[in-house]
């Protein structure tokens, strides 16, 4: 089967994009898990984090589905929805919209550049959910904030949530991001254990100044990335509801991927959270794909020239970070 590919990332979070709106694709649910497995693979000659389907909605402008590199499909993914975000928008000529994801309805929109000849797009994180059964987390209380799970550490505090995703969130001094603590027990709860039985995004979160932080995320079903959207969005609400940072004020989230911005809103006892940040594409392809064999070959493959522009951003978000 031959098969269209944009490749792009959000804060160096990358994806393959395949549209079956305007491509008609007629993939199995096996399919789409088999596709992420073979085009993912870092080995294969392509590689990413995972794919991002854009599908027809019969109530929205767009439907998105998330596989990730390990064939596994997610709920939600902030960076890939920023975009299917653009990739819609541009589609449909459209400014804003919504995009319908596994859990909700999501507000989407074009943005002003963060960054000159960056293509920015903010989308919304929800819902949130503090409840333990919603990730699942094996703990005998209903919600965990800013507290202790033995099992995991003795020194860390941990918030968990679901954005719809699972996150379990620590704030964290520069020397604990040192070393191999975040990815022995990133590695322990993604992994057969009594605490997580479907595993969770692990994220460590250092204040850098007022309304600026660092967050590094250890994804299930990926590992470490360069950056998670939910987890940046998950750990600014912490930050927030720990009186670190404010609610309706942007917030400077920085990874190892770039930056981008964050809005933390609280309305009648509930969070939602904007994510501002690029949307840049790096190069379009063809291939042919047998997934029953688990083989493909690349027809064509046309770089664009968007990286150059991010790559500054990159540089800058880099220099701040030397400086901390």
């Amino acid at each position: 089967m031959d098969i269209k590919l944009i490749k792009g990332h959000g804060s160096g979070n990358d994806f393959f994009i395949i549209d079956e709106i305007s491509n008609h694709y007629t993939f199995t649910e096996e399919d789409r898990s088999r596709l992420a497995r073979l085009l993912c693979n870092r080995d294969s000659g392509l590689g990413a984090d995972g794919i991002l389907y854009v599908m027809d909605s019969d109530h929205a402008a767009g439907r998105m589905r998330v596989f990730n590199a390990d064939g596994s499909e997610a709920s939600m993914c902030g960076n890939g929805l920023r975009l299917v975000a653009r990739y819609i928008c541009e589609l449909k000529g459209l400014e804003e919209t919504v995009i319908e994801t596994m859990k909700a309805d999501l507000k989407v929109s074009k943005q002003n550049d963060l960054f000159d000849q960056v293509h920015t797009y903010q989308v919304e994180i929800s819902p949130v959910l503090f409840e333990l059964s919603a990730l699942p987390l094996q703990l005998n209380k209903p919600s965990l904030m800013n507290e202790k799970i033995v099992q995991l550490s003795e020194e860390l505090r941990f918030t968990a949530l679901a954005v719809p995703n699972p996150h379990l969130i620590a704030i964290v001094e520069k020397d604990q991001l040192e070393g191999n603590l975040q990815k022995t027990l990133s590695e322990k709860v993604n992994g057969p254990n009594e605490l997580f039985p479907d595993g969770v995004n692990v994220s460590f979160v250092r204040t850098l100044m007022p309304n600026t932080i660092y967050v590094r995320t250890f994804e299930r079903g990926v590992g470490f990335t360069n950056a998670c959207g939910t987890a940046m969005s998950a750990s600014s609400l912490v930050t927030c509801l720990q009186e670190i940072n404010q609610f309706e004020k942007p917030i400077d989230v920085y990874n190892d991927g770039g930056r981008v911005q964050c809005v933390v809103h609280q309305f009648d006892g509930k969070y939602h959270i904007d994510l501002i940040g690029n949307a840049t594409y790096l190069y379009e392809a063809v291939i042919n794909a047998n997934v029953d064999d688990n083989t493909f070959t690349v027809l064509l493959k046309e770089d664009m020239s968007e990286q150059d522009s991010y790559e500054k951003l990159q540089a800058e978000a880099q220099e701040l970070l030397s400086q901390y």
